[in-house]
């Protein structure tokens, strides 16, 4: 018997269920900002951006660990926000993995260490979309470095958004701590 109908029929269902199983999921990444645009809308009065590395010793990344429960990473590349030469603040572009997959987010810092802005740039999972909406990201305005940035204490979650409501406010922690103790250091002059 060749490959008639009804074999190609009996073939097709004997593969149709392994096809499932090795069959991708589906995608929901979605970009909203580049990190250039990030940097304009969160710092609007700027009219120069300059991109530098900033670098955590081992003591500031010990100091931060245990303040943190993990040491921060040594290298950040930030956007230092300019109006006439004069600093108005940091963005600072993060990820961090809210399920399965990452966020990434850019936090502006002012001169005195409060956040003025967080923007999601990227979101890739397919729940917890909602840590991009504007009420929720507002909460972190004026927050520093004593504040306590957690969820449930001085952010609120958003119930199907857990996880990224955790990871996300954890980033932006690090962040202002990071910020912080370069700030002490005079690393940000």
């Amino acid at each position: 018997m060749g490959w008639g109908r009804s074999r190609w029929a009996v073939s097709w269902s004997v593969l149709a269920p392994a096809a499932a199983l090795v069959a991708p999921a589906p995608v929901f990444a979605v970009d909203y900002l580049t990190a250039d645009q990030a940097q304009r809308l969160l710092f609007p009065d700027a009219d120069a951006f300059q991109h530098r590395e900033l670098t955590l010793d081992a003591e500031q990344r010990r100091q931060l660990g245990a303040r943190l429960g993990t040491a921060p990473r040594a290298s950040w590349q930030v956007g230092q926000a300019l109006r006439a030469g004069q600093p108005l603040g940091l963005v600072v572009v993060d990820d961090v993995i809210g399920k399965f997959e990452r966020i990434t987010y850019a936090t502006a810092i002012g001169v005195d260490g409060t956040v003025r802005g967080l923007e999601i740039l990227s979101y890739r999972e397919s729940h917890g979309f909602e840590v991009r909406l504007p009420a929720w990201r507002k909460q972190f305005l004026g927050k520093t470095a004593a504040s306590p940035l957690r969820v449930g204490e001085d952010i609120a979650n958003i119930s199907g958004a857990t996880l990224s409501c955790h990871h996300v406010t954890e980033g932006v922690r690090r962040i202002v701590a990071v910020v912080d103790a370069l700030g002490r250091a005079g690393a940000l002059r």
